[in-house]
């Protein structure tokens, strides 16, 4: 490589000699400086990519075909908190004075005016009513765990139906989940899991029977007694 380019050089260096001067003509030929290590070697540049240029490129893989009935496992991390204030004042005053001044009476079945023998009926009230009330309700609700949910059904732009159950019984007691709900087949990860917050339509149960259960459930007569709210 490096004799051609001394050929080259030669073909086109001529010396012109003048009196007193000496002129190096150079032609169709032009050298430069590059600090561009990528196009060292090669004769027209590759475009740059993490691929091609970086040492700790990873390439990653294509994302894994689902199917009807596959497993994923969903993440659950379900977060509520309500705080609702309210404060109500009312207060009603009546008072209503009454005189009866003139009444009525049969006498030979005509009407005529009965005369007041005792004085003039009257009603006097006074009505005083008062009312405050002051409501403050903080609550919050916490679910985690994680599920493992079949593909159920894939609909026609590729977003999947999941479902979920799970028993567990522990001597008298028993816990069941239930979960359900869509997402959509980029929101699968890599590591075949999915985030609560993804799936759509949602829809979680927790039901809890036995031992535990009976400890701290209400009776009828409670379930009632809130439902009615008599005091």
């Amino acid at each position: 490589m490096a004799r051609n380019l001394v050929r080259k050089i030669r073909r086109r260096l001529w010396v012109v000699a003048a009196p007193g001067v000496a002129t190096l003509a150079l032609s169709d030929l032009a050298f430069g400086q590059t600090s561009s290590l990528h196009k060292l070697g090669t004769v027209t540049a590759q475009p740059l990519t993490l691929e091609n240029t970086s040492f700790t490129y990873v390439k990653l893989e294509p994302p894994r075909e689902i199917k009807i009935n596959d497993i994923v496992t969903i993440i659950v991390d379900y977060k509520t908190q309500h705080l609702s204030r309210g404060n109500l004042q009312r207060r009603k005053r009546s008072n209503m004075a009454a005189i009866l001044q003139r009444w009525i009476q049969f006498e030979g079945g005509n009407l005529a005016p009965t005369p007041m023998g005792l004085g003039t009926p009257s009603i006097e009230a006074q009505l005083n009513n008062q009312m405050q009330t002051q409501v403050q309700l903080d609550s919050g609700d916490t679910v985690k765990f994680q599920i493992a949910a079949t593909v159920v059904d894939i609909r026609p732009n590729g977003n999947l139906v999941l479902e979920a159950h799970r028993r567990i019984e522990n001597n008298e007691d028993t816990y069941e989940q239930r979960l359900s709900g869509i997402v959509r087949r980029e929101d699968v990860l890599p590591n075949n899991t999915i985030l609560s917050e993804d799936v759509a339509e949602l829809n979680i149960e927790k039901v809890e029977t036995g031992h535990v259960r009976d400890g701290y459930k209400r009776g009828w007569l409670l379930r009632w007694l809130d439902n009615v709210g008599p005091f």
